[in-house]
């Protein structure tokens, strides 16, 4: 049985060591912008079988919805272990003196930037062995500074402290919980380097001991929060634009654009991004007007498009997402739909049952159509979604399925957290731009 998640931190807090920090922060040459290869990332071949490969999606996509809905309050999520990642980006950033190169995951519904960290990394119930991993060496490096908890960068609970961390040498913990998984270790502070350019005392979490990973990745957090990369980076605002992936090996890569600029971009819609509720303070929530099919307005209550006061309801945009999710009464109401307008193409309840996604369509020597699916965001921005973008096809057997995932009983009831996920399958071939400065996102739909 795998160890608690208090476990995890009693086990780092036990063997951690007690170092001084320095919570400054400089920037030096600072660009205008600075342009990272954004790559689709995967750690093995996925399944060749295409009944087990849709089976790995919707088991990944439903814990990853587990984790956004309902984040640190929940347990983790007892759900099977598959070794890859499905959907995700990573780009290569460097920490340390001298730098050590690392792949970090750009996600959007994490808060933190943390790594691998010391050659006794080990990680308990993972998919992979701790020998995969590839790790930060804290050893290496003559820029490293640990936190200690009377450090002001120190948010963590000290529980050495006893209430007192002003004058607590104790270090720093680190600790994040995942839909999957979790991570432990301690908190340093480290230079991080781009061509001709350093920024100095960025944290990141030296992550020693995990637990029910899938992904050998350190972890690049985007999210609204202090210590995320872009807000660390003091950046006014970052943007990707996502080429297709086909959940294959392929490395298909895009660009990632950390923006020093203020002020519109030429071509973009912007829609303001939400006050975050108190329970969900990292994430990027949209208020949607409307939800179409088509021609059709589709008539779906407004407490599930724009979010109230306690989180539920309205819409989050995720690039560690790659389907998204849509609650319950949501989910009947578009899928009621789809079914309507696809009613020339044979549904499969074989595929549906063996997949676990609904609904899944025959498409054997036809020709494909399928509806746009789009969303009226406030202040006037509007994103199509075409249908070759929100179904994914298995075309060994001919066979496409809706795959957004929903709550696991199909539950009709108001459930906490957003209505609706917009994952990263659906923004590709649109330019994203999370304008922290303003406080809105913007978007344009071009080839990537």
């Amino acid at each position: 049985m795998a160890p608690s998640t208090s476990l995890l931190l009693s086990f780092f807090i036990l063997f951690s060591h007690l170092f001084s920090a320095s919570s400054s922060e400089e920037i030096e040459n600072t660009p205008l912008t600075i342009t990272l290869p954004l790559t689709p990332t995967f750690t093995s071949k996925p399944s060749m079988d295409p009944m087990l490969f849709l089976q790995e999606l919707a088991s990944e996509s439903k814990s990853r919805a587990h984790l956004l809905k309902y984040g640190k309050s929940s347990p983790l999520v007892k759900s099977p272990l598959y070794p890859i990642v499905y959907g995700g980006h990573t780009i290569s950033l460097s920490f340390g003196t001298p730098p050590q190169k690392l792949s970090y995951l750009v996600d959007t519904g994490s808060h933190v930037v943390w790594a691998p960290c010391t050659t006794h990394y080990r990680c308990i119930n993972c998919s992979y062995s701790a020998k995969e991993v590839p790790f930060f060496k804290p050893q290496l490096s003559t820029s490293l500074k640990t936190l200690n908890c009377k450090n002001p960068r120190c948010t963590s609970e000290c529980p050495r402290c006893k209430g007192n961390p002003k004058n607590c040498p104790q270090i720093c913990p680190f600790f994040v919980q995942y839909g999957t998984g979790a991570e432990a270790g301690y908190y340093l502070s480290e230079d991080l380097h781009f061509p001709e350019k350093i920024l100095h005392n960025i944290l990141v979490g030296c992550a020693t001991i995990g637990l029910r990973e899938i992904s050998t990745f350190a972890m690049g957090g985007f999210g609204r929060s202090m210590f995320s990369l872009p807000v660390q980076m003091g950046v006014k605002k970052f943007a990707y634009c996502l080429k297709s992936h086909y959940f294959d090996n392929t490395r298909n890569s895009s660009n990632l654009i950390f923006d020093y600029r203020d002020g519109d971009t030429k071509g973009l819609s912007y829609t303001p991004f939400l006050k975050n509720p108190p329970d969900y303070p990292i994430y990027y929530y949209l208020v949607v007007k409307n939800l179409m099919l088509g021609k059709k307005i589709l008539p779906i209550s407004s407490k599930y498009l724009a979010p109230g006061s306690n989180g539920s309801g309205g819409l989050v945009i995720d690039s560690g997402f790659a389907f998204g999710y849509m609650a319950g009464p949501v989910f009947k109401i578009v899928t009621n739909e789809l079914k309507k307008q696809m009613y020339k193409y044979k549904r499969s309840r074989e595929v549906e049952e063996l997949s676990g996604f609904t609904p899944c369509y025959n498409f054997t020597g036809r020709k494909i159509e399928i509806p746009d699916l789009i969303y009226h965001f406030t202040g006037g921005a509007t994103m199509v979604v075409p249908g070759n973008r929100y179904f994914r096809f298995i075309p060994q057997i001919g066979f496409g399925c809706f795959p957004v995932t929903t709550d696991a009983a199909k539950t009709l009831e108001f459930t906490p957290g957003p209505s609706l996920i917009l994952g990263n399958y659906m923004q590709v071939n649109h330019y994203i731009e999370f304008d922290l400065k303003n406080d809105r996102l913007g978007f344009r739909q071009q080839t990537c």
